[in-house]
């Protein structure tokens, strides 16, 4: 039985963040995350910087549509937080690891 496709819903576009080499089951040294969050922090600055930009456009009357701000507005929040968590829990991890004894 194959999926039913949902009417109306379009596929976004991949995002850019993700390395596409050295994430394998290979990768053992770490630089894939850290490249993966480094790109993830870009991409949270520059979120909050076109937010930033169209919400000034709203305020000053240049907005043809109002909708772009809003969504701009949210994905810029919902990247910082997913980025504040993420950081929190590597904090958890680091000081799970320090409390274990050798």
């Amino acid at each position: 039985m194959s999926p039913t496709p949902i009417v109306g819903v379009q596929a976004t576009a991949p995002t850019t963040y993700l390395p596409a080499s050295g994430m394998g089951a290979g990768a053992t040294d770490g630089a894939g995350f850290g490249a993966a969050l480094t790109g993830a922090l870009d991409n949270a600055q520059a979120l909050s910087s076109d937010a930033q930009t169209l919400a000034v456009q709203a305020v000053t009357g240049n907005l043809d549509d109002i909708h772009n701000a809003t969504i701009a507005a949210a994905r810029a929040q919902v990247t910082l937080e997913l980025v504040a968590a993420i950081r929190n829990k590597g904090v958890d991890a680091f000081t799970e690891i320090m409390r274990m004894q050798a």
